[in-house]
């Protein structure tokens, strides 16, 4: 049985990916710093991958294939975490790839490419505009570097807006539910005007799952939609189909400035690897 580690296993998008592993009858090793809410099919490894140690594949029970999730304060896009926790996000990956890895996918992002208007693909030049965008768009390049010209297989699967299991996320859709549990009529919002690629949790789960178990695409790896739609649009739908007594303040807040007007993920990389024509 092949064996998986996947660190952030608790978190947002760790859960269903653990979860897909798992029905995919993959041995999974779980990581995080909290392990709540984790299936308990898996096997949970209560170590601290940032502590520098050079033996961490062998004390992370020597996986086949890693999938790194872990990262602090995502959806704070100024957080002085993101460029804190940059080295150590390497040495564990240096570590990791010395003991013995051979593959390795690493969550990315749309904001490490920054103002883009129209579609990103693995040529995309980035120019991000946050902390959050630039520590992902570092850790890619630094990564890309390590791995070339060795037998390592690497995939930078690369997100953009995610959406289902809206109550552990920290998304629009988050907040939105969270603001008519607590009696809220109103939700300030933006224009909503801008175009973005939604994808669902569950879809997001299998795409880096299949990505992650093929070795044929490498490197940067849009895991999307491949849809752009405007974000009134999305949110208005999301509001009707869950039945929230809620109305959105449109205008209330301004567009920010590193936000296109319309952009999304190129799909063909994941589509070939998901088999869709």
């Amino acid at each position: 049985m092949k064996k998986v580690l996947i660190t952030g296993a608790a978190g947002y998008i760790g859960r269903h990916v653990v979860k897909e592993f798992l029905d995919h009858d993959y041995m999974v090793y779980a990581n995080d710093l909290n392990n709540k809410g984790i299936d308990d099919r898996a096997t949970i490894i209560d170590y601290p991958i940032f502590d520098g140690n050079k033996d961490i594949f062998n004390r992370l029970g020597e996986p086949n294939i890693l999938v790194h999730l872990a990262w602090r304060d995502g959806f704070i896009h100024n957080s002085n975490a993101h460029m804190e926790d940059l080295s150590k996000h390497m040495i564990f990956l240096n570590n990791m790839m010395a003991g013995g890895l051979k593959s390795i996918s690493v969550m990315g992002s749309m904001h490490e490419v920054g103002y883009w208007e129209g579609a990103i693909d693995e040529n995309t030049p980035c120019n991000p505009m946050s902390m959050y965008g630039v520590a992902k768009n570092a850790l890619r390049q630094a990564l890309l570097l390590k791995v070339k010209n060795s037998d390592v297989v690497m995939h930078w699967l690369r997100a953009y807006y995610i959406y289902g299991d809206d109550m552990r996320g920290s998304s629009i859709f988050s907040k939105i539910v969270q603001a008519a549990e607590d009696g809220k009529e109103e939700f300030p919002f933006t224009s909503g005007e801008n175009q973005y690629d939604f994808i669902h949790i569950d879809e997001l789960a299998k795409q880096i799952y299949h990505a992650s178990v093929q070795d044929k695409e490498q490197g940067i790896i849009n895991v999307c939609s491949g849809v752009p739609v405007p974000l009134k649009d999305q949110v208005e739908k999301f509001i009707k189909d869950k039945k929230i007594n809620i109305s959105l303040k449109y205008g209330a807040y301004p567009d920010r400035e590193y936000d296109s007007p319309k952009v999304w993920g190129n799909p063909e990389r994941i589509n070939r690897i998901m088999g869709v024509k």
